[in-house]
């Protein structure tokens, strides 16, 4: 992992992102507002992982594809090196294609099972044909599947011949196809078994080191982000709800949520002290009708009136090097005592 470049100019700049979808619903048909993403902010640098983590449905995907510009956003900029990318046309997105790439969470839909292997990693070469010239692509697509763990000799067997680890080792090779500088990984290992997981976090680390791509991988789950991200967002029902350095979300969390992520991280230690574990009840609310205020109020053991009241602003902490949104990000936790 790299150093945080706090200083630097961002390679990819997020502010206040928003996605809402119309949703027709009720007897009558009525349209409804679905706040998907609303409001997000943050910064990847170079050579840098942020791990972006939240439960299932607070808009971890909608935000990578909105990203990607696989779907249209509703407001707010993202820039890639200054430019504004939510204004591309066509044929500037198309470029901006070789430099970001995604690494999408099921790798059995994420592959066309009519094309081999070499020709879903041929493909991008066809339509970027300046990346490799055509008699360096036999060679080229040798070295990325020794690169992701793959035998050279694979590269005419279909999708369908493979595990689903083997898959998604050919989803990374074919993001790294591209040459790229950013690779969002949304949810890459959430759909394999554990050992597989650690093996693809492990190709996803040794490749960063020999590449320097920049990573924003998404996860519902903070001990899969643990060991391969620099710093560390949580997303609350469509918004960001701390961000900081990876050591200090997991050793020090000053946002109630956090603190109950945390919490619900199983210990390998059988004997380990489960005295403090925060148990979240209800659900995540609708992102059609969020509560008043703080969006994770009705969940929280710190609530009080202002909670209901004043939407938190995600600002600097006091004790930490991080951002927190949260009224009483600064007060001890003394629900134990």
């Amino acid at each position: 992992m790299s150093e945080t470049h706090a200083d630097a100019e961002p390679l990819l700049a997020v502010n206040g992102l928003t996605k809402h979808f119309t949703q027709r619903g009720g007897l009558f048909g009525e349209q409804k507002l679905v706040r998907a993403v609303d409001g997000l902010s943050f910064d990847l640098h170079e050579g840098e992982t942020l791990g972006l983590v939240g439960e299932s449905g607070c808009g971890k995907s909608t935000l990578a594809r909105t990203l990607m510009c696989l779907t249209p956003a509703t407001g707010g900029s993202v820039r890639y090196r200054g430019a504004e990318i939510l204004t591309f046309d066509s044929r500037q997105m198309r470029n901006l294609r070789r430099d970001i790439q995604v690494v999408f969470q099921d790798p059995y839909s994420s592959l066309s099972p009519r094309m081999s292997v070499r020709q879903i990693i041929f493909e991008p070469w066809e339509v970027h044909p300046g990346i490799v010239p055509k008699q360096d692509r036999e060679r080229r697509l040798k070295e990325l599947l020794e690169q992701v763990g793959l035998p050279a000799e694979s590269s005419g067997r279909y999708p369908h011949e493979f595990s689903g680890g083997q898959r998604q080792r050919i989803g990374i090779a074919r993001a790294l196809a591209m040459n790229p500088r950013v690779i969002i990984c949304d949810e890459p290992v959430s759909a394999l078994d554990v050992s597989v997981q650690a093996q693809v976090i492990n190709l996803l680390e040794d490749i960063q080191k020999t590449t320097g791509v920049a990573y924003l991988f998404i996860a519902h789950d903070l001990s899969v982000v643990r060991h391969l991200s620099d710093r560390v967002a949580v997303m609350y029902l469509g918004k960001i709800v701390e961000i900081g350095p990876a050591e200090e979300i997991f050793s020090n969390p000053t946002h109630p949520y956090t603190t109950a992520l945390l919490s619900a991280v199983q210990s390998p230690d059988p004997d380990a002290d489960r005295s403090g574990r925060v148990i979240l009840y209800g659900d995540v609310p609708s992102p059609v009708n969020p509560p008043s205020g703080c969006r994770f109020r009705t969940r929280c053991w710190m609530a009080q009136s202002i909670c209901a009241t004043q939407e938190p602003v995600l600002g600097p902490h006091p004790d930490t090097a991080g951002l927190s949104a949260c009224h009483f990000a600064g007060v001890k936790d003394d629900r134990n005592a």
